[in-house]
């Protein structure tokens, strides 16, 4: 037989579209032509393939050899397809059986040994083929991450030799169980900041309905040592979270078994590009904000970012997911993320301390707070203040509450907003917010007023019914009352 057709699988943003590997056999001087608009790494996926086929005692053909990546207008990059390549080669020449290829999907990169290489997105080329009905066969090192996906027939390898023996049947490669999905998930507590009852109150508000922050007050009041310890309070994840963001993780080819259903906690240095936060490049990668899918993007020193960074936050904020746009391709990455910012209320950082420390201007304050957009503001749900602690509140050796006990209050919250809009309340639509966030007359007299003289937009008003719906589900109340009111709106003020 002088062709062979394989299947693997390309990366498109998270999806993973089946590639036909077709390899052709043709009379004529010896040639190796791979076609099907290939990057770099997969043109010199010829030198890898011939030498790892020589190095295993295989036959090269000296023949013309026509390698077609199908469909021809999907761009096809990494060495993943080394494997399907070799494999072509073997049983177009004869030399495998083609009979049984049809069942499987292969992807791995070879080493000019003929040992399998670990390849990035195992996790969502698993899952996809998982729904085509077929087994995938991939490296050792990348098999324990796609054995995520439930019910998903992975056979792992370690050498080209390995998957020969299996096609011919002379040494069958073991299934890999499904991955044991209890483990242990640990969190820094909340139990070990000292004081700030107010900060933590609105953390675990923006926990229960999903809501970002931005904390500002004096270095080492403890904004960064709050925020770590977030993700620690938040509802535990589902299978579905879990799964989206472990396949997030793996396009990046850095996931770990261990963090499997850990919220992640992202928290990039202020000097990142627009490119980094959102993600782009020329082959379009997640960027901060999707590895921080159904977690913790953490932004320190927020007026230090660039303030061009910074706006690119405002559409995926509201809408959850981020397209990334190129001349040849577009890619698609969720980015539902809960945004924790922090920063200093002015240049030396020391505005109000009790200390009376501060030496700056208003007009050096006014500068300083105006490096964020009012626009931005605007879409963050909770604006607090993080005071210095003094004396004995750092010398107080009582223990605070700890995050487990939190979490629980968080869950029940969380619990009864799926239970009565099948979303958390930060994703209530417009329609939504008038049918789940009613108001008597008490309340709404109080919104009112404040809407007045706090000069709130729209989006403002809508934020703080959700946040005021947030807060009535951790109280176990059914309707908004006026205190609820009362507590959102102080998140609203306009101090940060």
């Amino acid at each position: 037989m002088s062709l062979a057709v394989l299947y693997s699988r390309a990366l498109t943003g998270m999806d993973a579209p089946e590639v036909a590997v077709e390899v052709h056999l043709a009379n004529g001087l010896p040639s190796f032509t791979i076609v099907g608009l290939p990057e770099a790494e997969v043109k010199e996926s010829k030198d890898r393939v011939r030498a790892a086929l020589q190095t295993a005692q295989f036959e090269f053909p000296a023949r013309r050899i026509t390698v077609n990546l199908a469909p021809a207008d999907l761009p096809k990059e990494s060495g993943r397809y080394d494997l399907p390549i070799a494999l072509g080669i073997l049983a177009a020449s004869g030399q495998i059986p083609a009979d049984a290829l049809s069942r499987y999907e292969f992807a791995g990169e070879l080493a000019l040994t003929g040992e399998l290489r670990p390849i990035r997105g195992a996790l969502a080329m698993t899952y996809k083929s998982y729904k085509s009905g077929r087994a995938f066969i991939l490296p050792q090192d990348s098999a324990a991450e796609a054995a995520l996906v439930n019910d998903a027939i992975v056979y792992p390898a370690n050498s080209l030799l390995e998957v020969c023996a299996h096609l011919t049947g002379r040494t069958v490669l073991e299934q890999l169980p499904a991955a044991n999905h209890a483990n242990t998930i640990h969190y820094a507590d909340f139990s070990e900041v000292k004081g700030q009852s107010g900060p933590k109150r609105a953390l675990e508000i923006a926990a229960a309905g999903g809501h970002s922050v931005v904390m500002s007050g004096p270095p080492g009041a403890g904004k960064s040592m709050l925020a770590s310890r977030f993700a620690g309070i938040l509802p535990s994840m589902t299978e579905e979270e879990a799964l989206e963001s472990a396949a997030l993780q793996s396009l990046q080819g850095n996931y770990k078994l261990e963090n499997w259903k850990r919220r992640p906690y992202r928290s990039p240095h202020h000097t990142a590009s627009g490119v980094a936060l959102v993600g782009g490049g020329g082959i379009p990668r997640p960027g901060e904000i999707s590895l921080a899918h159904h977690g913790v993007l953490f932004l320190d020193e927020l007026p230090e970012f660039d303030r061009k960074v910074l706006e690119v936050l405002r559409e995926p904020l509201e809408s959850g997911h981020i397209t990334i746009s190129r001349a040849a391709r577009q890619a698609d990455f969720p980015a539902q993320f809960q945004l924790i910012a922090a920063m200093n209320p002015c240049p030396c950082g020391y505005l109000g301390h009790f200390n009376n420390k501060c030496r700056c201007t208003p007009d050096q304050v006014s500068r300083y707070k105006a490096k964020i957009s009012g626009p931005l503001l605007d879409r963050i749900d909770l604006q607090i203040e993080v005071a210095a602690l003094k004396d004995d509140e750092l010398t107080n050796a009582s223990k605070a509450e700890a995050s487990d006990a939190i979490r629980t209050r968080v869950e029940n919250a969380r619990n009864m907003q799926l239970q009565r809009q099948g979303k958390a309340n930060f994703a209530l639509g417009s329609s939504e917010i008038d049918q789940f966030c009613q108001l008597d007359e008490a309340g709404l007299s109080l919104l009112k007023t404040a809407i007045s003289k706090l000069n709130l937009s729209a989006r403002a008003y809508h934020r703080i019914l959700k946040v005021a719906r947030s807060i009535a589900d951790l109280a176990g109340e059914t309707h908004i009352k006026p205190v609820h009111i009362a507590e959102a709106v102080q998140y609203r003020r306009g101090e940060v």
